[in-house]
């Protein structure tokens, strides 16, 4: 049978395969880039949040593939980035808010193999508000550039308004 998201994860995929050809990427000296699970580098975000880098620089102009980690109830605090990204649910749900109020509440719950496209400028907060952590997997052009709305409250962290 058939299931909606497997087109959506074929589509995805087959985007980040040409992505990361180097008709589209400068800095791509091999012809394939294979990197299984177990060597991505994750790096502590804070509140358990992690991030690993799959592909690029962040910092410099091209194309860049990033994985983050939410556990069980921890949301970024709202922010925006300079640039237009694209984020695919990997594992688990993730909880995705499309305004400033880092209400869990007013999230929509995305499942694995969900899509979202966040316009570069648009104030959001995502994460983990159910009892299971989440892995997103987001494409960019860098540089990349986040800033968050309200920087003493921390990046990461239990929501204001978490029941």
């Amino acid at each position: 049978m058939f299931k909606p998201y497997r087109s959506v994860l074929m589509a995805f995929g087959l985007a980040t395969v040409l992505a990361m050809s180097p008709s589209f990427s400068a800095n791509s000296e091999a012809d394939f880039l294979i990197v299984p699970p177990e060597k991505l580098v994750w790096k502590d975000a804070g509140s358990g949040a992690k991030l690993a880098v799959v592909y690029g620089d962040l910092s410099k102009p091209g194309m860049y593939v990033i994985r983050a980690y939410f556990p069980p109830g921890v949301m970024s605090s709202p922010h925006f980035h300079a640039e237009d990204r694209h984020v695919i649910v990997v594992e688990g749900t993730w909880n995705a808010g499309t305004d400033d109020s880092w209400d869990p509440q007013a999230t929509e719950a995305l499942v694995t193999g969900s899509y979202m496209f966040h316009k570069g400028g648009a104030v959001h907060y995502d994460g983990s508000a159910g009892e299971k952590g989440a892995v997103v997997q987001i494409v960019g052009m860098g540089p990349s550039k986040t800033t968050f709305l309200f920087p003493k409250e921390g990046n990461f962290g239990k929501p204001r308004k978490l029941d």
